[in-house]
């Protein structure tokens, strides 16, 4: 079914969509929560942990948005300091010593733009999880569940492989900020959505994603859908070394935006 851009922005806003606990809940088995950066605390806007995808062991991030206010509240609307973003790190580099798989679940606005999350080094770790996530020997595969708003979605998205579900967004900026800076009008964003080319359509037809994923707004046929592209791609990227994996990452974002003059 095609859905309009109010739509789509209507449904990734609704607090009756899947959130990152109900995907780790309906798609994998054995999940158990890690905390913690060791450096400042922990951001209970980016989880992550380590579970099983049909008895593979997998390490699991996400970032999590809640289903009323107090639950968006306490996990700060998703949108992941800088503590979080160093967990997914520290997590990322133990499931590359184990050699699991890591599957990342990408639904934010963006990253926390506060004084005190500045103050930690916001950048300098969004950043290092671009440089390190690039240099991961074990497969990285990454799904846009909502909206992949910016550099805080680019995190979680440097992946082997990408893929987004059906009404989900990925931008540079959200649609509502990108009016109100072009035109001063947030009323616009239907308008600057359009312009800007966000959905997964779009993401596909430009070769920036692997694949969409129906999303057919019933959780038990969604969650299916979502195992059975999980479970290709893990099968796929496994038969990769170490070395290829990385290589193959590299070589698939350094090809973002080439063009030639004539």
């Amino acid at each position: 079914m095609k859905r309009t851009m109010q739509e789509k922005l209507d449904w990734i806003r609704s607090p009756k969509r899947p959130n990152v606990d109900d995907i780790i809940a309906g798609v994998f088995t054995d999940f158990v929560e890690l905390h913690g950066d060791r450096l400042y605390g922990d951001d209970k806007a980016l989880c992550g942990g380590i579970a099983r995808l049909d008895d593979i062991p997998v390490t699991v991030l996400g970032q999590r948005r809640g289903h009323s206010t107090q639950e968006n509240i306490e996990a700060n609307f998703a949108m992941a300091h800088p503590e979080g973003y160093r967990k997914a790190l520290r997590l990322a580099h133990q499931a590359e010593k184990f050699g699991r798989p890591i599957v990342c679940i990408v639904d934010t606005p963006g990253a926390f733009c506060g004084v005190g999350a500045e103050e930690r080094g916001q950048g300098e770790a969004i950043a290092r999880c671009l440089y390190e996530f690039m240099q991961l020997k074990t497969p990285v595969i990454s799904l846009v569940t909502g909206e992949g708003g910016s550099g805080g979605a680019l995190a979680l998205a440097v992946a082997n492989e990408v893929y987004m579900l059906t009404d989900a967004i990925y931008s540079v900026i959200s649609p509502r900020g990108c009016a109100s800076i072009l035109w001063k009008d947030a009323g616009r964003e239907i308008e600057a959505a359009e312009a800007l080319k966000i959905t997964a359509q779009d993401m596909l037809g430009f070769g920036l994603i692997d694949g969409i994923i129906e999303d057919p707004r019933r959780e038990s046929f969604l969650y299916r859908r979502i195992r059975t592209t999980l479970t290709g791609a893990v099968a796929r990227l496994s038969q990769q070394s170490g070395e290829q994996l990385a290589q193959m990452r590299y070589e698939k974002f350094r090809s973002y935006g080439v063009f030639e003059e004539k």
